[in-house]
């Protein structure tokens, strides 16, 4: 690597750097805010808190990345343009080609975090959210429970506890389940406990009563029915507001098992062969799209001259180039998810950000729409 190459792919990393740490710290509190609503408002303790929020930011960090390329390109080559160091570099005989080698560079360093961050990191956390995610159901659902306090934790559930002892004992229980517009229930229990069942089974938080009563409420014939019992398990998995078995997000999957896309990962989670392969193929898009967006910047920048006022055009037909090109995604998204063997669409618009990136440099070579003084005099 030439002491340019060293020195620009510097530059555009320190700014990529700079502009990540911005707009990881916007997309961060933005989710956080609305998390920290439901976590503290649920009971949680801010560890739990910092827990999810950690957990989420490989998945902001993903998705951050690319724009952070792109406006790390524009800012530095127009900077660079600015202060005529891009002049400099073009007068003393580098070709676009050469000036664009260092700009891939960069690129290739931008896709290779995006592909640990798509391929490693953001599953393993998306995977670690989901199950964490499931035992703080379990743990808010206990503190539904509440001593002397009618609690209504869910649309048509109300519970109610005299007292809890110290060794967890419920005492004097009511619940009433009203979720079955046909069907009304109410559980009254000398005393109760909370029990956990095995997650490997599908297992959640169960209620143990004992010595209690029945009375169900047909609504339609106004017919009562009263049951005692000895002892009753009540499963908390509805009144948490969650089911007890959980299907797996595709995106908590290995790579290899979205492309190969057999029939026990279709079990798994509950999504076709089409959805499974957009889904592992687009990991690879994306990271070559994060390569192809700082050549397609520099390209751009590239059609313009000096200028005093800078290169606002050029970055803005950047900008808007990119923001079709994101468009375009989502149009082929649809279309292949919607159709198998239709995961070559997932590559369409990132090859078509690389092919721009390309053709604008080809371009630049002819001359005249390269970087350099215009006007002024000799």
């Amino acid at each position: 690597m030439g002491l340019f190459d060293r020195y620009l792919s510097g530059q555009l990393l320190m700014y990529f750097g700079f502009f990540s740490l911005v707009l990881v710290a916007v997309y961060w509190v933005n989710r956080a805010i609305g998390l920290f609503d439901q976590l503290i408002a649920g009971g949680s303790n801010i560890l739990t808190f910092l827990e999810f929020t950690a957990l989420a930011l490989p998945n902001v960090i993903m998705a951050v990345l690319p724009v952070s390329a792109l406006v790390a390109t524009l800012y530095g080559i127009n900077r660079l343009a600015a202060e005529s160091e891009m002049v400099v570099a073009q007068t003393t005989g580098l070709s676009p080609w050469r000036l664009a080698r260092p700009v891939l560079i960069f690129g290739f360093v931008v896709a290779l975090m995006v592909s640990v961050l798509a391929h490693v990191l953001t599953p393993a956390s998306r995977s670690a959210l989901a199950v964490r995610g499931a035992q703080l159901s379990q743990d808010v659902t206990a503190r539904f429970l509440k001593e002397g306090e009618f609690i209504h934790p869910g649309a048509g559930i109300t519970v109610y506890v005299r007292e809890i002892t110290q060794r967890g004992e419920l005492l004097g229980l009511f619940l009433q389940d009203r979720r079955s517009p046909e069907v009304r229930t109410s559980y009254t229990a000398e005393r109760a406990i909370l029990v956990r069942a095995d997650p490997d089974v599908g297992g959640g938080t169960r209620l143990v009563m004992f010595d209690g009563m029945a009375q169900t409420l047909q609504t339609v014939d106004r017919n009562l029915v009263t049951t005692t019992f000895n002892d009753f398990a009540y499963d908390l998995a509805g009144l948490a507001g969650s089911a007890a078995a959980r299907t797996r997000d595709p995106r908590e999957l290995s790579t290899p098992e979205l492309l190969r896309a057999d029939a026990t990962t279709q079990e798994l989670t509950g999504v076709d062969v089409a959805k499974l392969q957009y889904e592992g193929h687009l990991r690879i898009s994306e990271a070559l799209f994060a390569f192809a967006l700082p050549l397609m910047a520099l390209g751009f920048l590239m059609l313009g001259g000096y200028s005093r006022l800078g290169l606002w055009r050029q970055i803005l037909a950047a900008v808007v180039a990119a923001i079709i090109l994101k468009m375009l995604g989502n149009i082929a998204e649809t279309a292949a998810r919607g159709q198998v063997g239709g995961w070559w669409l997932t590559y369409v618009p990132s090859l078509m950000t690389l092919a721009l990136g390309a053709g604008l440099i080809w371009r630049s070579t002819f001359g005249p729409l390269r970087l350099r003084r215009t006007g002024g005099g000799a």
